[in-house]
């Protein structure tokens, strides 16, 4: 079971790595965006180009950032029935879910979306619209992303195996968004020296 805990790791830290770094052309897109409109406004001039730019960046974050939030425990799901179940129960939802439906999604998106990027790589495949930009590139998110979505549900199936065996520690990327952001903040407060479990004193 090390072997595989190992594994996980190694997985879940490109994701976390590849999701924060991709996370910040969410601001490019917004600067691109923003940047755009100001021009068309003030010199009544546009470009297909920066439009479909945006749109690209987008995408790069949609499907690029999916492991990281699958990681983060910060996809979709029916919190309504989860949170009326036992820990146990809750855990074997995640197993059978990451098996049956995760896992073969994936599988299927990759072996569809494969040739629907090399047929437009095949041909060089660009815009139809004036100026725009080549559309293979943004095809081949589409594959790229699940293929990093595969990886982090095995690493996921992994980690809950493990929890119910008893060999790991439930962790905070079972916590979602707010156990994320604790744990992000007390790593800050310990990186700048600070205790974040102390108590202010009163003055």
């Amino acid at each position: 079971m090390s072997g595989l805990l190992t594994f996980s790791r190694l997985i879940d830290g490109i994701n976390t790595r590849l999701g924060r770094w991709l996370s910040w052309l969410i601001v490019a897109a917004v600067i691109v965006s923003t940047t755009n409109a100001i021009i068309r406004k003030l010199f009544d001039v546009s470009s297909n180009a920066w439009l479909e730019l945006q749109w690209v960046l987008f995408g790069i974050v949609f499907l690029l950032c999916s492991p990281w939030t699958l990681l983060s425990n910060e996809h979709i799901r029916i919190d309504i029935v989860n949170s009326m179940l036992p820990k146990r129960g809750r855990d074997w939802i995640d197993v059978i879910g990451h098996t049956l439906f995760l896992l073969p999604l994936t599988i299927v998106m990759l072996i569809t979306s494969w040739p629907f990027f090399t047929r437009s790589f095949m041909i060089r495949e660009q815009s139809q619209n004036a100026g725009g930009l080549p559309q293979w590139p943004a095809k081949f998110l589409v594959p790229l992303a699940f293929f990093l979505l595969f990886f982090q549900a095995i690493s996921e199936l992994i980690k809950r195996v493990a929890i119910m065996r008893g060999h790991l520690a439930d962790t905070a990327s079972g916590g979602g968004h707010h156990a994320s952001a604790e744990a992000e903040a007390q790593r800050l407060l310990a990186a700048a020296g600070l205790d974040p479990v102390a108590d202010p004193k009163p003055h």
